[in-house]
């Protein structure tokens, strides 16, 4: 019952974690955007990319966030936010933000336990 437990806080932590910075981001959309856009402008990244991205990102974040708050569907969640967190790292290496990408292998990690543990993941929609 522990593990269950556990899987249940660390689902929980990263599921807020991301309806969090989703939520935050889809109030102030176009200025997030044009400020991730900005900040990618030495980038070779098309600028059209970025933009399109930036305005999707929150989007993603909030709904992953909630897919993992409510236990629902929640290995296409864990892997939806796998895959964003390799697409966030692989934008960061073309901006050599190397102390982003630290956060984000920590994320990485995080994300590797909820995707190998998903047996322990009792506490749930997805088990009703």
């Amino acid at each position: 019952m522990n593990k269950n437990t556990a899987y249940l806080f660390l689902r929980l932590s990263m599921g807020i974690n991301f309806l969090g910075h989703g939520l935050v981001r889809l109030t102030k959309l176009q200025d997030f955007a044009d400020g991730m856009a900005k900040g990618f402008e030495k980038s070779w990244l098309p600028q059209l990319f970025v933009q399109t991205f930036s305005t999707a990102l929150p989007f993603l974040e909030f709904s992953i966030g909630l897919l993992l708050i409510l236990g629902f569907k929640t290995r296409i969640a864990v892997m939806a936010g796998a895959s964003l967190i390799i697409l966030l790292l692989f934008g960061s290496s073309t901006v050599e933000n190397w102390e982003a990408m630290g956060i984000q292998m920590i994320y990485a990690g995080l994300f590797y336990i909820l995707i190998s543990r998903t047996d322990d993941n009792y506490l749930c929609v997805d088990r009703k």
